[in-house]
């Protein structure tokens, strides 16, 4: 081999070995970014950052919270979007602790979302009024259908805007069948189990009107204690719940004649109210962060694309960690 070609593969094979070292040190910065920024995170869920929306008295203070999104408790990693179920529980607890707010008013713009964490919020809305003794006004954005309904229910006063979506009283849950798709394409499912009802409300097998019978029983039980919390919350009767509590959805100005909202109103307005009402005239409103909202802010946008996983690695690890295991939803619509 002449000089030429000697030179040649040494370059080649140094450009190569560059390569793979500025790659491996690529991956590893993202690892390491994306570890890091989750434990900080993780780290500060129980630390709950505030910021003053409106100045005042800090020995008097209104606490403005938002539920804005699914209530569902999903995994939030530092570069996660939407509600985050346990900071927003972490909230509660920091408003129970603090002596200095005297109102709380909180901002609903959801669909709905799991029967447990909806039921958690409730819990611990309820802890909170009763442990300090404070108001709560509700606040709807463009929608708090079902579950956003279910958590506004404890409140003191709920108010809406006329085009507010509100309503959506009930439970659903949802499974795919695609048995005949199977048969079609050629897949066989082998299963092992240890009950006749272990593989209930499998896709690759019909329900049964036993099974049926079983899942309707459940859905009805979470039914009923909607309406119970409806019936405490608003002081209705059974049967004037019952009356719209088919799933229905409906305007703010519908809802009151339902008699599930109580005024008309924004949120500046609804502040405003919690301030004549209690004589908080002088009052510091503050607001309760998500503390991941801040450390994505801080990343930045670009940031976050290069150290984050691609639009394509959050999709495809949505897929694998989806058992599409069905449960029993507070929801409106397909979400």
């Amino acid at each position: 081999m002449n000089p030429k070609r000697w030179t040649a593969l040494v370059i080649a094979l140094v450009l190569f070995a560059v390569s793979i070292g500025v790659n491996t040190v690529i991956i590893a910065l993202k690892s390491s970014a994306t570890a890091t920024a989750d434990q900080i995170i993780e780290e500060q869920s129980t630390s709950v950052p505030t910021k003053v929306m409106q100045p005042g008295n800090a020995k008097e203070k209104i606490a403005y919270l938002q539920v804005d999104g699914t209530i569902q408790n999903v995994e939030t990693g530092a570069f996660a979007v939407g509600y985050n179920h346990k900071n927003f529980l972490a909230q509660l607890d920091a408003v129970k602790s603090d002596k200095t707010i005297k109102g709380v008013v909180l901002y609903v713009n959801s669909p709905g979302g799991g029967v447990i964490e909806s039921a958690e919020i409730r819990k611990k809305l309820i802890e909170m009024k009763e442990a300090r003794d404070i108001p709560v006004y509700v606040t709807m954005g463009a929608m708090a259908a079902s579950g956003g309904y279910y958590i506004s229910a404890p409140a003191d006063k709920i108010f809406a805007m006329q085009e507010t979506i509100t309503g959506s009283i009930g439970v659903i849950m949802q499974t795919i069948n695609y048995q005949e798709l199977a048969k079609k394409i050629g897949v066989r499912y082998e299963n092992f189990q240890s009950g006749e009802h272990k593989d209930m409300l499998s896709p690759m097998r019909q329900v049964t009107p036993e099974e049926r019978a079983m899942m309707q029983e459940m859905i009805n039980e979470s039914y009923e204690t909607f309406v119970d919390i409806i019936e405490e919350g608003r002081g209705m009767k059974e049967a004037d719940v019952k009356e719209v509590a088919d799933g229905r959805i409906m305007s703010g100005t519908q809802a009151i004649k339902a008699g599930l909202v109580d005024e008309i109103a924004d949120r500046d307005q609804v502040i405003e109210a919690m301030r004549k009402d209690f004589d908080l005239a002088d009052a510091q409103v503050i607001e309760y962060q998500d503390p991941s909202t801040n450390w994505r802010s801080l990343l930045g946008l670009k940031t976050a694309n290069f150290f984050g996983p691609s639009l394509e690695e959050r999709f495809m690890m949505k897929m694998l960690t989806n058992h599409n295991t069905p449960q029993m939803m507070y929801l409106y619509g397909d979400n």
